[in-house]
């Protein structure tokens, strides 16, 4: 899962595709089931989404992330907004807490806030509904990328967003492939590896790089900081959602009203709606199909959190009609 910022002109395939990014011309890895991290029961089946945070070309398939279970879990009732501007004014601390209530510890409340104070514009242009759905939409993706949810789990399913920091089975050095060697401009660093990582699971070495380019951080050279550092996490999520991926735009336009589609993209069935993210985010796995389990747990975890915020989730919900780029 990854995504990234006006880098667009580098030969890149994904950049963050809520699941593994994958180098042009390749196809993506299996989907690999995860185990529960220290926080709790064990997630039977994580759902580590299909892209990976990159930019251009089409997301890999499917890895869960992996990480470390549980982080507070206080559960409060919030009904959305707190004080100010932007994420913190229409999803409060208490609110946060309720809807992550497994979540890892890194995926902190100031974190998320910190990130979104970065990028002034996130959560923060068109009406307030269309802000809530911004919040709603980028919130049900992450979730949907680290979830350690499973049927039956205590609270439900959509109880468990934040759960995994990294793609599990890839800690201690272990996923090796996800290096483009051919990549002269972000070559890998020696002893690092590119596996996916933080909210939206940013993958490969030129993701790194470019992200690291973007939010002017070593990703490079050290990819750790992504699970070492929860405001850096959420940055390279944020930096992925609000930035435009030719031919694709960027989430944050998408949500937000900011983006026209083209007669191409009317006559593709590519139309403003939460199903839109889902297509630039994994589109190559997840649209233009038949809705499958990936899609529907994206959507489930939408409806939760636009009914929390007290907003209509808007049209175009589902994927399954509109062409992949």
């Amino acid at each position: 899962m990854q995504r990234s910022v006006l880098l667009f002109a580098l030969p890149i395939a994904v950049l963050w595709g809520c699941d593994d990014a994958v180098p042009s011309g390749s196809g993506g890895s299996a989907g690999t089931s995860s185990v529960g991290g220290n926080g709790g029961s064990a997630s039977s089946s994580s759902s580590g989404s299909s892209g990976n945070a990159g930019m251009g070309g089409t997301g890999g398939s499917s890895s869960s992330s992996s990480g470390n279970g549980g982080g507070s879990s206080s559960s409060s009732s919030g009904s959305g907004g707190g004080a100010g501007n932007g994420f913190s004014g229409i999803v409060s601390a208490a609110l946060y807490e309720e809807i992550f209530p497994n979540r890892n510890a890194l995926y902190s409340y100031d974190a998320i806030v910190a990130a979104a104070n970065a990028t002034p514009t996130f959560c923060n242009e068109g009406s307030m509904d269309d802000r809530k759905r911004e919040a709603a939409a980028f919130l049900a993706n992450i979730s949907h990328e680290t979830t350690g949810g499973w049927p039956g789990a205590p609270g439900g399913p959509e109880s468990w967003g934040l759960y995994f920091i990294q793609e599990v089975g890839c800690e201690n050095g272990a996923c090796t492939w996800y290096c483009d060697a051919g990549n002269v401009t972000y070559p890998c660093a020696p002893g690092k590896t590119y596996h996916g990582r933080g909210p939206i699971q940013l993958s490969w070495n030129y993701n790194y790089g470019l992200a690291g380019d973007a939010l002017g951080l070593p990703l490079l050279a050290d990819p750790d900081l992504v699970t070492s550092n929860g405001t850096i996490a959420f940055k390279t999520g944020v930096w992925f959602w609000s930035t435009p991926q030719a031919p694709k735009p960027s989430c944050h336009d998408v949500t937000t009203g900011k983006w026209s589609p083209s007669a191409a993209d009317v006559a593709a069935g590519r139309l403003p709606g939460f199903g839109m993210t889902i297509n630039i985010i994994n589109g190559g796995l997840e649209c233009g199909i038949p809705t499958n389990a990936k899609v529907e747990d994206r959507v489930k975890f939408y409806m939760r959190y636009t009914q929390l915020l007290g907003v209509d989730p808007g049209p175009n919900i589902y994927c399954d009609t509109m062409a992949h780029y």
